[in-house]
This record gives C-alpha cells, structure tokens and sequence, in this order.
C-alpha cells in the first residue's frame, strides 16, 4: 500500500477514477515482470521443471538428484556437446550417438525466451535431427545470460554469435507434458520431458 494513502487516507471525488488494492489506478500501464520471472512462469506454464542454480555445486547435486529420481543413473544419455561431457564428466552416465539407445538427450540451448516460455535450439546441439527423432526426456543446461525477451532477439543473439557460419535446423521447444492426447493448441508439435538447470552468471 502507497506510504501516501497510510497517511492520508482514500481521497476521491472521481467515480471514474478508481483505484486498486495496491494503490494504482486502472488506467496506469500495467508493472512489468522482470524477464527471469516472465520466462520461469511461462515455463513452468509449459510443463517443464525449472531448477534455479546458484553455482556449480547446485547444479552438480540437482543433476544427481534427477538421475535418482528416474532412475538414469548408468544409463544411456544422447549427447552432442563435448563441454557438457567434460563438465559432468563425475557423474556415472554413458554417452551415445545412438538415439535409439538413449533414455534421455543432455544438452545446452541457444536462448531461454522470456515472452512464450520456450527454449530456442539450433544445429549447435542436435544437428540436423528433427525434434521428434531424440528421445522424450531432456536435461536442458543453461545460464540466466541466455534469456531473452522473444525468439526475434534470438535469433540476432546466433546471428551475432556465429557471424563465420550460421548454424541451421533453428527450433523452439515449447511442450513439455508428455501426454498420449494431443490436443489443438500442441497439434503438430514434439511434447518432452524437460528438465531445465538454469545457473546464475550475472
């Protein structure tokens, strides 16, 4: 409540100008979420478990903690990118190029996108694979530096990135419930199980 009102209290004589419980009018702009909350609420609105990471020692335990949880300890993990296999080189997954063999994908992504909750990936990390092709269980490895406000900003952050050679088969994963029924609105797309860690960098 505005210190204002405390001290004065409600003084109006315009019915026109009504004012909320936290002392705005209706007719100011709405407050805006800061982009990490955006994008956490419309992930999470999408389906997909978010686990904020402060440092290295978070991430290394919640990563644990997912593999017991599932039961994907000693299992076959898809995985593309050398950096994350030299990262979480401790932990007693095995890699494969075979997806078929895999029980989950681990990779990194391009951008998190704040205004639709989803993750936007690229060649960088399943190459010229179709969403559908990798398995239904994803651990996603980001940085809170990889949000952005939409997919257009998305794309000039690759572009800017990769000036020498723009990577391909650019895509959004946005589905995150891994459901039988498919209604209209998931029509057409790739649901997975995903799991996000996202570690703090700024």
């Amino acid at each position: 409540m505005s210190l204002f009102r405390k001290i004065f209290g409600r003084k109006t004589d315009d019915p026109n100008q009504k004012v909320d419980d936290d002392g705005r009018s209706k007719y100011m702009p709405e407050i805006e979420l800061p982009i990490d909350e955006r994008f956490t609420i419309q992930f999470k609105a999408n389906g997909g478990k978010f686990l904020y990471c402060i440092d290295q020692s978070e991430i290394n335990e919640n990563f644990k903690n997912i593999l017991i949880e599932n039961g994907w300890e000693d299992e076959n993990v898809f995985l593309i990118d050398k950096r994350l296999e030299k990262k979480f080189k401790n932990f007693s997954f095995k890699t494969t190029k075979s997806v078929n063999e895999s029980v989950f994908f681990f990779s990194t992504c391009e951008y998190l996108v704040a205004n639709d909750g989803s993750l936007l990936i690229s060649s960088n990390q399943i190459k010229e694979k179709k969403l559908k092709e990798l398995p239904a269980n994803f651990i996603i490895f980001a940085t809170t530096s990889q949000l952005v406000e939409n997919i257009s900003e998305g794309l000039r952050g690759i572009k800017d990135n990769n000036k020498s050679k723009i990577p391909t088969n650019i895509t959004t994963i946005k589905h995150f419930k891994v459901s039988e029924e498919k209604d209209f609105l998931s029509y057409g797309s790739s649901s997975k199980n995903l799991y996000l860690l996202l570690l703090e960098d700024l």
